[in-house]
């Protein structure tokens, strides 16, 4: 009887310390600078997240080497749902372009929260007005042209992606992300890169031009902007955001983590937080965002072959 009491009393303590999570503060890992895309989406997602986590959560911006200083903290810490990381399809593009070791399957999925259309910003200081400007004075002067990029990650595929369906020779520029290059962009340094609606206002301001972006269909935030499609150009392209965990992290925490994640999303302040940042909420549960990293991964693999840029 004693033994029987006593496998009782452990089993209850296990369920009680499972059902305790989280009993501490959690850590976001974000692997890039305060102020970038990644960064300003979170943000705001922390502080919903949060309220359904029951626990404070604390971003760390742990940025360098396109985003792979961060990506290598996170996959090391401990898998018990305290440290989590910020992604987006960068994982699978510096992980076959050879700039980082670490892949999406280094983790488990949480959940997505968002995604994001590309939309190629330029300088005032150029001369274009149009892509079609852009394109022609690209082929006069090959290679002239700057493009400012994190290279292996989003902001270099998606040029990559318009120079190769332009028929174009751009000269890129590497920055340790967004907040950089558009540091670059304003201070007139570089000629393009990849942008977004965030910035609407500094377009607005006179201080960056949009010239095209990548949606199927233009955008009711900026309907003077033509896609790429309509123009002749074959690139649609989005960047999607989502929450991973190091792997053989408990699914009893995974599940308490997707359910306040679900939570968090639908909150008012966030969805109205992302439609000022020009994002769109993309809520997957952990299944569904499994089957969509599977499934981007094979796509970015067979795109950075497509593009010459594929090293492993």
């Amino acid at each position: 009887m004693k033994v029987l009491a006593l496998a009782v009393a452990v089993l209850s303590l296990s369920g009680v310390a499972q059902a305790a999570y989280p009993e501490r503060p959690v850590k976001l890992i974000v692997p890039w600078a305060a102020g970038g895309d990644t960064d300003n989406i979170f943000r705001p997602f922390a502080q919903a997240f949060q309220k359904h986590l029951g626990q404070t959560v604390v971003i760390a911006n742990v940025g360098g080497a396109s985003g792979t200083v961060g990506a290598r903290e996170a996959k090391g810490a401990p898998a018990d749902g305290y440290t989590l990381f910020a992604v987006h399809d960068y994982i699978h593009l510096t992980y076959y372009t050879g700039v980082a070791d670490t892949a999406y399957s280094d983790f488990q999925p949480v959940c997505s929260i968002a995604s994001t259309p590309s939309v190629l910003t330029a300088s005032p200081k150029t001369k274009w007005q149009s892509v079609q400007e852009l394109v022609a004075d690209a082929k006069a002067r090959p290679g002239a042209v700057t493009v400012g990029a994190t290279l292996g990650s989003t902001s270099h595929f998606f040029p990559a992606i318009f120079e190769k369906a332009a028929g174009l020779k751009l000269k890129y520029v590497s920055y340790d992300g967004l907040a950089q290059r558009m540091n670059a962009i304003l201070g007139g340094h570089i000629d393009l890169t990849d942008g977004n609606l965030t910035q609407k206002g500094k377009v607005e301001a006179g201080q960056l031009r949009f010239l095209g972006i990548a949606t199927e269909k233009r955008s009711p935030e900026i309907p003077n902007v033509p896609t790429f499609k309509e123009l002749g150009l074959d690139v649609v392209y989005s960047v999607t955001r989502g929450l991973l965990a190091p792997r053989n992290t408990p699914d009893a925490v995974l599940a308490t983590l997707d359910a306040a994640c679900a939570k968090a999303v639908a909150e008012m302040d966030f969805v109205k937080s992302m439609g000022v940042q020009g994002t769109e909420v993309l809520h997957l549960d952990r299944k569904g965002y499994g089957e969509f990293l599977v499934r981007v991964d094979g796509e970015n693999k067979a795109l950075a072959q497509e593009l010459g840029l594929l090293r492993r």
